[in-house]
């Protein structure tokens, strides 16, 4: 009898599986959805005045944040800059030399070359040097607090020297 019974409630949740309509009296409501759960979340924090997080304005700025959002803005800033320039490359009539010839024509001061130079330096020197800063990280290397300071500021140092010595090629 006992296996007649195993067999039957076996069948009937098989059955369940293959057709979830045919078993529904035994279904059980779920709990609350994920709009509720956000939905509450979201009315709780209102109601508390909480910041939505990261504020912004509770951080206190330092050297390795703001290094760490300049590393990602001259990433984009240079893959942005060698797609155009490579597009431009392919799209524009002439040659490199009747560019160059075109710059020249326009009579540009050379504290403003240099300054422009200068200008379009600073992504490839600071992310170079910070991706070598990045990669003695990945070593292990460097992560107490004094370390990443020093190593910031060496960064910096050398980011404005290597881009004064391109900036005057």
């Amino acid at each position: 009898m006992a296996a007649l019974l195993l067999r039957h409630s076996a069948r009937q949740c098989l059955l369940s599986q293959l057709r979830p309509t045919f078993c529904m009296r035994s279904a059980l409501p779920m709990g609350t959805s994920a709009k509720q759960e956000m939905d509450r979340y979201w009315e709780k924090n209102t109601r508390l005045n909480r910041p939505v997080s990261p504020h912004m304005t509770i951080y206190q700025w330092s050297l390795p944040m703001f290094m760490s959002i300049t590393h990602r803005g001259t990433g984009i800033a240079l893959t942005a800059g060698v797609s155009l320039f490579g597009v431009a490359a392919l799209v524009l009539p002439g040659d490199f030399a009747s560019h160059l010839e075109l710059v020249k024509s326009l009579s540009l001061g050379p504290t403003l070359i240099y300054a422009a130079k200068f200008a379009l330096a600073f992504p490839v020197a600071y992310h170079s040097w910070n991706g070598i800063r990045h990669l003695a990280w990945d070593l292990g290397k460097g992560f107490k607090i004094p370390q990443v300071t020093q190593t910031g500021y060496i960064v910096l140092a050398l980011t404005l020297l290597s881009e004064a010595g391109l900036a005057a090629m």
